[in-house]
């Protein structure tokens, strides 16, 4: 599974990225994370607002930052 988390790479994003990572491991599901900063990369999954995840190609979160509990749900849900 492909997990992206869309920004700037500011402590949020970080942060969000960091979360991901420990409930994938913690759910024992296999992901590759790529953090994206280029704006225009961004703009192209028509994201406004960040941090976004996107997984699989598909924009999942924008705007905001989930709870552990979302991002449990995000990443089983596939």
């Amino acid at each position: 599974m492909k997990v992206e988390v869309l920004g700037s790479g500011c402590k949020k994003c970080n942060t969000l990225a960091e979360l991901i990572v420990e409930r994938a491991q913690a759910l024992a599901i296999g992901i590759e994370l790529v953090k994206v900063s280029d704006m225009a990369v961004i703009l192209e999954y028509g994201v406004m607002s960040t941090p976004a995840i996107v997984i699989d190609g598909e924009v999942k979160v924008s705007g905001g930052s989930p709870t552990a509990a979302e991002i449990d749900a995000l990443l089983q849900a596939r």
